[in-house]
Parts: structure tokens; C-alpha cells; sequence
């Protein structure tokens, strides 16, 4: 096997950006199944695939999470493929907004297709069933990004807290001297 092909994986955006490949692909293949993909048949694609979507995006935002507490400098999949750097003290100022906001954004656009597919496909108890499932992977997927921003937030504040602090005490021993 080519190991410059697995050596490309090392990268947390490349990882990123097939995670969300798969998920988007994953999506599609669940509602085209749901709509338009008769019988059982439709309904078991559409629900394992819908399923398989729901692992990769939990799998990644957990993967995030962790990549964000260890230091990482990935910033969100747009990001990645736009290949932009943020400079400047008003990106690394707070909660990361910007990043919230296009999540919150991507959880609302994915849950609303996915409940409205599974309305068309799943009736009764097997559509309660969806719901309460597919809210549950918006849920869990909206606390690890609430996360992944406050710990952002909270590594950059105590950054800066320690600069200051080294700041002040090189003065007052310069005044010292």
C-alpha cells in the first residue's frame, strides 16, 4: 500500500473534509432512497443510511472535540476548503460564534430534511421513533460544538490572562532593578 496516500490522512482537516464527503454522500443516498426507492426495500435503505449519517456526523463531531482540546488549529470544514486563516484579536476574542453559527446552521438544514424525509417514508410509531432519534444526534452533535467553541474560548482567554500575568510581573521586576 501507498503510504503517501495514508500520510495525507495525518492531517485533521484532510479527515474532515471525507468525514463530511461521507456524511453529505451518506444524507443523499437516505433521501433519495426514502423518496424515491419503493417498498421495503426503500425504507431500510433510507433508515441505514440515515443511521450511517447520524454515526459519521457523532464520530466527527467527537473527533473535533478532541482535536480542539489538544491544541488543533482546524476551525470548522468551511474553513478547510477555502483554505482562509483568520487573523486579527476579533477572531480570537470570545466564543467562537462564527463556528457555532455555521453548526447550528448545518443541525438545523440536516434535521429539518431528515424529519421531512422521514415523514414521507415512516408512518406511526416507526416516525415517533425517527423523531425522537433524529433530534437526539442534533442534540448531542449541538453540545459537542457548544463545547468544541466554549473550550476554544476559554484556551485563548487563559492564554491571554497568562500573557498579561508575565507581562506585569517583567515590569515590576524591571521597576525593581
Amino acid at each position: 500500500m501507498n503510504t503517501t496516500q495514508l500520510n495525507r490522512l495525518a492531517d485533521f482537516g484532510t479527515r474532515s473534509i471525507i468525514t463530511h464527503g461521507l456524511m453529505a454522500a451518506s444524507l443523499v443516498g437516505a433521501i433519495t432512497a426514502g423518496l424515491f426507492v419503493g417498498g421495503e426495500l426503500g425504507l431500510v435503505s433510507f433508515v441505514a443510511l440515515l443511521n450511517f449519517t447520524a454515526g459519521l456526523w457523532i464520530a466527527q463531531s467527537l473527533h473535533s472535540l478532541g482535536h480542539a482540546r489538544d491544541g488543533g488549529e482546524y476551525s470548522g470544514v468551511l474553513d478547510e476548503l477555502l483554505e482562509r486563516t483568520e487573523t486579527g484579536s476579533d477572531s480570537e476574542r470570545g466564543l467562537d460564534t462564527g463556528r457555532l453559527a455555521r453548526l447550528g446552521t448545518l443541525i438545523a438544514f440536516v434535521t429539518a430534511v431528515s424529519l421531512l424525509t422521514s415523514a414521507q417514508v415512516l408512518a406511526g410509531a416507526l416516525f415517533s421513533v425517527a423523531v425522537v432519534a433524529i433530534g437526539s444526534v442534533a442534540l448531542v452533535t449541538a453540545i459537542i460544538g457548544f463545547l468544541i467553541s466554549l473550550g476554544t474560548a476559554y484556551d485563548a482567554s487563559a492564554e491571554r490572562w497568562e500573557t498579561a500575568t508575565d507581562q506585569r510581573r517583567r515590569e515590576l521586576a524591571d521597576n525593581q532593578e
